[in-house]
């Protein structure tokens, strides 16, 4: 089956009655999780996105401590869950400002456990990569913030 295209999609949501498009939202948020993690962004943090960046900041945190370093395959299973979680409320905000804030800071607890990331060739070029990701949208941010991201890259470097 294929899928229709955005716009035709979208003529038919502005045919919809109020009803209708609150049955079509809860049968999207009852099929993947990731729909209502959306929608909840959508409803609730999209006004307040410095809210969210904290709150996101707090669950990276919170998933940095539960890190088994005691061995080094556990440690980058855990850490490539984390960036994949991180890069999922990234993809939901949208906006570049959010998703270099994130980065840095999980570029920042990564640096901070040390030893594992020098001691493996894939953790370093995981982290290598997430600078590089986080350079790329400084670019396209306004220059003001671009110097002042740029100081904290350097700290990471």
């Amino acid at each position: 089956m294929k899928p229709a295209s955005l716009s035709t999609l979208k003529k038919e949501l502005a045919l919809l009655t109020p009803n209708d498009m609150i049955a079509i939202c809860m049968k999207l948020i009852k099929f993947k999780k990731e729909n209502k993690e959306l929608l909840g962004y959508l409803l609730f943090d999209a006004n307040d996105e410095p809210g969210y960046i904290i709150s996101v900041k707090a669950e990276i945190d919170s998933q940095f401590t539960e890190i088994n370093l005691g061995h080094l395959y556990f440690a980058k299973k855990s850490i490539r869950k984390i960036l994949k979680n991180t890069n999922k409320y990234i993809k939901y905000s949208g906006l570049k400002q959010t998703e270099v804030e994130l980065l840095i800071h999980f570029c920042t607890k990564m640096k901070a456990l040390g030893k594992p990331i020098k001691s493996s060739n894939t953790l370093s070029n995981l982290y290598e990569n997430q600078l590089r990701k986080i350079r790329l949208a400084i670019g396209k941010l306004h220059e003001d913030l671009q110097h002042d991201y740029l100081e904290e890259i350097k700290r990471l470097v």
